[in-house]
């Protein structure tokens, strides 16, 4: 039997990533560049209906956010968890709440609109003759990790799954990357030159014809992908030390048998067209 426990958990810790690239120390602020994370982890099973009876619908919610409560100095340790907090919750409607607030105004949001839902659930039950439809059971899970982290920069994931009616699920995964030394989020024009994207998307293109054992670009379409003009740069990337990787979500550019597409262009292969100056070079192409 399910039951309608909430359980908030606090855990404390402390990611201090010594990477030896040549990108780091380059704060200039003589502060340490540790972040301390804290997160906040909740499951609770929401009812659609006023009963309290555990076999009627009801949405079960599992969400686990981690967010940093000391980097720098305050205003550095402001700013870094507001990027958090927008990235996770997808509105700057939170930007001046506590995380704590914020978990509890996205969860009762999330209960709003599943509960509106009560009056359909009436209609399609009397339709079924007195069936219960389904469908109604939901689930949302959503989390952030930590995925690449050193002094000058930060590469973090959210994923976000969920059921709401139909005939599956849905999962997707988007990635933020952060300049650690002016703390700003960074975007594909952030690293490569002016022009780059049709050499990007065939160096995108071609390294995941490798992956898929695919001799020429034509050949994905036999393994399941859409069509050769889908694939191209997306934005959805994160930084690691061996090169950028990419992620194509659900319906992007494959079906959704395949799940989420992942694909890896290594930094040697984008010397090109990476800005020199750009933290990227500096991190990771400055010490080949």
């Amino acid at each position: 039997m399910r039951t309608g426990n909430v359980i908030i958990g606090v855990f404390l810790a402390l990611f201090s990533l010594a990477y030896l690239s040549s990108c780091n120390n380059r704060t200039g602020r003589g502060k340490s560049t540790d972040i301390v994370y804290d997160s906040i982890v909740m499951q609770k099973d929401i009812p659609l209906l006023t009963e309290n009876d555990s076999t009627l619908p009801h949405a079960d919610v599992n969400l686990s956010f981690t967010y940093p409560v000391s980097f720098r100095d305050r205003e550095s340790t402001e700013r870094l968890q507001k990027i958090f907090k927008g990235t996770f919750f997808g509105s700057t409607d939170f930007d001046s709440m506590t995380p704590e607030l914020g978990v509890e105004k996205y969860l009762n949001e999330y209960t709003a609109r599943y509960q509106s839902l009560s009056n359909m659930y009436y209609e399609d039950k009397a339709r079924l003759d007195g069936k219960p439809p389904m469908w109604y059971w939901y689930y949302m899970n959503t989390n952030n990790k930590i995925l690449f982290q050193n002094d000058s920069l930060l590469s973090y994931a959210v994923e976000y799954s969920d059921y709401e009616g139909g005939a599956h699920g849905s999962y997707r995964i988007t990635y933020t990357n952060i300049n650690l030394n002016d703390l700003v989020t960074l975007s594909e024009e952030d690293l490569f030159v002016p022009g780059y994207y049709n050499e990007l998307t065939e160096k995108i293109l071609q390294s995941l014809m490798k992956d898929y054992n695919a001799e020429v670009p034509d050949s994905l379409l036999m393994r399941g992908f859409f069509t050769v003009e889908d694939i191209v740069p997306n934005d959805n990337f994160w930084l690691s030390e061996e090169g950028i990787n990419y992620s194509y979500n659900q319906y992007e550019i494959a079906p959704y048998s395949m799940g989420v597409i992942n694909v890896t262009v290594p930094y040697s292969e984008l010397k090109d067209i990476l800005l020199p100056e750009s933290i990227v070079s500096k991190c990771f192409l400055n010490e080949e």
